[in-house]
Parts: structure tokens; C-alpha cells; sequence
């Protein structure tokens, strides 16, 4: 089926969805370090409680890719559903995650928040690939960049915002409550969700599938376990050739929304109290750099279709990849709050290429009518490395890494230069930009 191009307004409301996933995911990476300490986590064990986040997306991305491939409603369309039974399920997280009591009580949430941001978000890449002609396809994924950025700032933002407003930052004394600018935080993300969802849902169609597609789909219909199986079995090698890319990449950037509050608490306000002002501090500052992570990361998304015209696209992500190792290394000499927000600006440019540009590749190199159980394979070169990182770096924090948070963030760095070497190695055959 040759597809019509859309306007950009249409691609805009397609994507706008996308913001309130954004907000949701950002309020977790800046926010449930700090609320694991605030409920009596020690900071060597924090990778384990985040595990809740790619051990879903490894077990339901590829599950509800192949589900939403092969479905279809007259009204709700084939990706549809799936936005809003996952922002429904997102948003419930959302407003419960600040009433924890107990450290099993925040990480059995973070369960349910990855899982129901995993059902709404994966979709949303298969529908780039479903609605746009190959011309548009780099412009609807930098646009998904663009929300990533801005989504994540505002909820990045939101804690300082709070806090001005004079909303409490510390919670009582010798107790391990939440304090009350975190909740607020969450309570406004789960009515964002809901928004920006129903704004894609109710002003985006999916085309129907044709008499052809129906029958054929019907000839070929397998249980969903033996359709992700074999989907496997024929990984393409645009696919293959990601892995390494993808691994080093994912197996750092964990240790940001990991440890980025804890070290500038640590570095700047030389304390690891998290019932103390300083660590307040600490959390406030951590948010403003991933508000700055993710202001970067919107404006260089919006030079990335250019730049993927003019260069090979290997070396356009090798030297954004690249550009945030040196702010994460550099994190390791910084004394101050300000400089991390400059460390942060540069990981934000490899951000903006990281949530775009392999998508761009893969989209360009996968069968259209699989495209959602790919999609949804492809987010295990993701969440592997994560699981990765989340069993190994507890093991080693004390000891390579000598209990310092800052340290952590070095270590990212060197994982994102490894990466771009890994980038530069893409063969040239599998780059299909076009825009």
C-alpha cells in the first residue's frame, strides 16, 4: 500500500501521546533513587530494585508487539488500544507510587509503572513505521525524540517548580516518608498521561487492513509464542549489526537515573543523609540536570534529520554517543551543581540520537507487517543490557567503584565511547535515511 504523506500537524497529534509516556518514565528515572534511599535503601543495592523496568519491557514489549500486529477494531484501530488500557494502568501507578511505605511496597509498583508504560509505548513506535511513507518516517521518530525531551523536562522540572511554590522538600525527621513535592510530582504525571493519550487516541485513524491482509493473515495465523519464535529465528541484519551498539549504551545509561541525585548530593553537598537538607539538595539539582539532559535532547533532535541527509547516519550517532561519554567522564572532576548541569547538556545531544536514529535504521530494514513484534524484539537489545547492568554493578560499587556515586558516572561515560566505536562499524548498506 503506497501511503499518502501526512501534514505535520497530523504527525504531531500522532506523537503527542508520547509526551505523557515521556513524563511518566521521567518522573521514575529522576525520582525512584531518591525514594528507594528516602525508604531505608542502602546505595549499593539500588540497581537490584530497579529491575522491575527492563524485565518488563523484555517480557511484554515483544509479546504486545505481536499482540497489536495482529489486531484489529473498526473503532480503536490496531495500536490504539493498546495507548489507552496502558495509560489507564500507568496512570493508577503514577497515583499510588508516592504512598509507599516499604521499600518491596515502591519496587512492586515500579513492576506495574514499567509494565503499563511498556503496553502504551511500544506501539507508538510500530505506529511511525504503520501510518508514514518511508520519506516522513525520520521526521515521526525525531519527533518522538523531540517529546521525549520535552516530556521528561517537565517532569524533570516539576519537583523545582514545587518547591518554589512551597511545597515541603524534607520529609519529618527520622522517618521514611515520601516527601510531599515528589508526590505532587506523580499526581500531576498520571493526569498527564491521560491527557496526551487521549489527545493521539481520539485524532489519530489507522488504516484498515485490506481484504488481501485479512485473508492472509488468517493463512497464516500462529500462536503468539511460536510467531515471536520465529520472528527471532529471522532477525534482520540491520537488527543484528545494533547489538553491540545497543548494548554499551544500555548497559550505561542505567547508572545515571541510578546514581546523578545521589552523587551531586554526594559531591556538591558532601552528604548521603537522605533525611537531610543537603540531600534534598541533591534531588532538586538532580532533576534540573535531567531537565537540561532533556532540553538538549529536544533541540538536537531537531537538527538530527538534517545532519542524517548530509552524514552517514553511523557516524552522526557514533559522534552523539561520543559527545555524552565526555560529559558523564567529566562528572568525575566536577565540585559544583552548575557543572554537572554542563556534564548533562552534553549526554542530553547523545539522548536525542540514542531515542531516534536506530529506529530510523531498523524501520527501513523490517518487514512492515511485522513491524510491531520487531519493534517490540528490538527493545530487548535494551532491556538485556539493562538486566545486565541492574545484577552486575551492585558487585562491584563497593569495590570498583569505591562506593562513589560519581564514579558510577564515569564508568557510564567509557560505556557510551565504546558504543560509538561500535556505531562506526555499522556497514553502510543497512543506512536507509531518507526525509
Amino acid at each position: 500500500m503506497q501511503k499518502p504523506k501526512m501534514k505535520f500537524v497530523q504527525i504531531w497529534n500522532m506523537s503527542f501521546g508520547f509526551l505523557g509516556i515521556q513524563y511518566a518514565f521521567g518522573l521514575q528515572q529522576a525520582n525512584m533513587s531518591p525514594i528507594y534511599r528516602y525508604l531505608g535503601a542502602e546505595e549499593a543495592e539500588i540497581p537490584w530494585l530497579w529491575l522491575a523496568g527492563p524485565i518488563t519491557g523484555l517480557l511484554i514489549q515483544p509479546i504486545i508487539g505481536a499482540m497489536s500486529d495482529n489486531t484489529w477494531h473498526k473503532y480503536w484501530g490496531r495500536r490504539r488500544p493498546y495507548f489507552a488500557i496502558g495509560a489507564l494502568l500507568t496512570s493508577l501507578a503514577l497515583i499510588l507510587m508516592p504512598y509507599s511505605t516499604n521499600l518491596w511496597m515502591a519496587a512492586s509498583l515500579l513492576w506495574l509503572l514499567d509494565g503499563a508504560a511498556n503496553v502504551t509505548m511500544e506501539p507508538f513506535r510500530a505506529l511511525i513505521a504503520d501510518k508514514l511513507p518511508d520519506s516522513q518516517r525520520s521526521i515521526g521518530y525525531s519527533l518522538q525524540s523531540f517529546f521525549v525531551g520535552t516530556g521528561q523536562t517537565l517532569a524533570n522540572l516539576m519537583p523545582l517548580v514545587l518547591a518554589s511554590l512551597g511545597v515541603a522538600t524534607v520529609a519529618s525527621a527520622n522517618t521514611h516518608d515520601i516527601p510531599d513535592f515528589v508526590k505532587w510530582s506523580f499526581f500531576i504525571g498520571a493526569a498527564s498521561i491521560l491527557i496526551s493519550i487521549g489527545v493521539t487516541v481520539f485524532t489519530t485513524k489507522e488504516y484498515p487492513p485490506s481484504v488481501e491482509d485479512i485473508e492472509e493473515q488468517k493463512a497464516e495465523k500462529k500462536p503468539l509464542l511460536k510467531d515471536i519464535f520465529e520472528a527471532f529465528r529471522s532477525v534482520p541484519t540491520a537488527m543484528r549489526q545494533l547489538w553491540w551498539v545497543k548494548f554499551f549504551t544500555w548497559y550505561s545509561l542505567p547508572l545515571m537515573w541510578q546514581y546523578l541525585a545521589i552523587a551531586i548530593a554526594f559531591r556538591c553537598f558532601h552528604t548521603s543523609d537522605p533525611n537531610s537538607p543537603g540531600f534534598a539538595e541533591g534531588v532538586k539539582w538532580g532533576n534540573l540536570g535531567l531537565a537540561v539532559f532533556n532540553v538538549f535532547c529536544l533541540i538536537f533532535s531537531l537538527f538530527l534529520p538534517r545532519l542524517s541527509r548530509r552524514f552517514k547516519p553511523k557516524f552522526v550517532h557514533a559522534f552523539a554517543l561520543a559527545t555524552g561519554g565526555i560529559g558523564f567522564i567529566s562528572m568525575n572532576w566536577f565540585t559544583n551543581e552548575y557543572q554537572y548541569m554542563v556534564g548533562m547538556a552534553l549526554v542530553g545531544i547523545a539522548w536525542a540520537s540514542i531515542m531516534s536514529t536506530p529506529y530510523v535504521i531498523l524501520s527501513n530494514g523490517v518487514p512492515e507487517k511485522k513491524m510491531g513484534v520487531y519493534m517490540g524484539i528490538f527493545n530487548m537489545f535494551i532491556v538485556v543490557p539493562q538486566i545486565a547492568n541492574m545484577v552486575s554493578i551492585p558487585f562491584i560499587y563497593n569495590t570498583l567503584l569505591g562506593s562513589d556515586p560519581a564514579h558510577a558516572l564515569m564508568l557510564a561515560g567509557f560505556g557510551l565511547f565504546l558504543a560509538a566505536f561500535f556505531s562506526t562499524r555499522l556497514r553502510a548498506r543497512h543506512e536507509v535515511f531518507t526525509s
